[in-house]
């Protein structure tokens, strides 16, 4: 079993880290870097308290890589923004829109990543339904969809988001106070929704987000920035390259780990942590229906599939309360 070589320049929390990256099996994987971003973010053009200006300015004065703007139904301007703040290709704003749909009371909402235009809306005639068709109209436009806090109003339930077809991401964590990302009342939470999918076949990626609002008022009653981000492995720091990467799992979720290292192939699942000072970490491989197959206190852990596993996924919890999540991978 080959080695994974790496060549880190800068930390992913405030950086990008380069490194050749060699998967655990005999085929190399692509080398890349890391870019750290958040993928949901509203501006004074929705329902965000804050013009885009001084929203884009928070996410690169604390050390992000890239920012998706995702107003609901409109469709923010970048191309000034990265002109003021884009220097050097050491940051980026990304288009985006959150599509805003109902079905009867619930609210059905999904990202659009990087579309060429504004995307109204759909209506359906089942929640399945109304999905499936802003997923349609969002990769009409080009744009890359993600299943946006399905316990959000309690719309959207495990077995309906495993119909839907051309999508592979949805929000795992999303740092909005009411987005109920744990469940409760017998509805289970998104890691155990994850699970369902994933134990269904359907091979989806799990997204942190901020779904930020306020940028001038602070506190757990608000929806600030800061609360969860990913971390994407790409060829280099353009949309493109973003979305390429998210749409084949090339990244790790995160409330605040930092992850130095990810090696995902069909033979198994590899991590290296990047510890900050004081904190204990433990890092969980789980498989089918959540079931915790190996358990590892150390900062590199690696875990080989069986012939009796269908996938395997990490968690990675720190001491103070912060989680990291990798994507999964199947046994071929």
């Amino acid at each position: 079993m080959p080695k994974t070589a790496s060549l880190r320049a800068l930390a992913v929390a405030g950086f990008a880290a380069a490194f050749l990256w060699f998967a655990p099996s005999p085929s190399a994987q692509p080398a890349g870097l890391w870019y750290k971003g958040n993928l949901h973010t509203h501006t004074i053009n929705s329902d965000g308290d804050s013009s885009p200006d001084e929203v884009v300015r928070w996410y690169k004065e604390h050390r992000y890589n890239f920012l998706v703007l995702t107003d609901h139904d409109y469709l923010t301007a970048v191309d000034g923004l990265n002109t003021v703040f884009g220097a050097q290709d050491k940051f980026l704003v990304v288009r985006g829109e959150e599509v805003s749909a109902r079905f009867e009371k619930k609210p059905i909402h999904l990202n659009a990543f990087n579309p060429a235009s504004v995307i109204a809306p759909q209506s359906g005639v089942s929640v399945l339904d109304t999905i499936q068709r802003n997923v349609d109209a969002i990769r009409r436009a080009g744009g890359a969809p993600v299943v946006n806090h399905p316990n959000f109003g309690w719309a959207i339930t495990a077995e309906e988001l495993r119909q839907v077809q051309n999508n592979r991401l949805f929000e795992l964590y999303n740092g909005h106070p009411e987005v109920n990302n744990v469940g409760g009342g017998g509805i289970p939470g998104l890691e155990q929704v994850w699970d369902l999918l994933l134990a269904s076949g359907r091979q989806m990626y799990g997204v942190a987000v901020d779904d930020a609002h306020y940028f001038k008022q602070f506190g757990p009653q608000y929806s600030n920035p800061g609360r969860g981000w990913v971390a994407v492995r790409a060829r280099e720091l353009s949309a493109a390259a973003l979305v390429e990467a998210l749409e084949r799992g090339d990244f790790y979720a995160s409330t605040g780990v930092v992850l130095a290292d990810v090696a995902r192939a069909s033979g198994g699942l590899r991590l290296e942590i990047r510890p900050a000072r004081a904190l204990k970490y433990t890092t969980e491989f789980i498989g089918e229906k959540g079931r915790v197959l190996q358990t590892s206190f150390e900062t590199a852990s690696t875990y080989t599939l069986t012939a009796a596993d269908r996938y395997v996924r990490a968690r990675v919890t720190a001491s103070n309360g912060e989680i990291a999540w990798t994507q999964p991978v199947f046994r071929e």
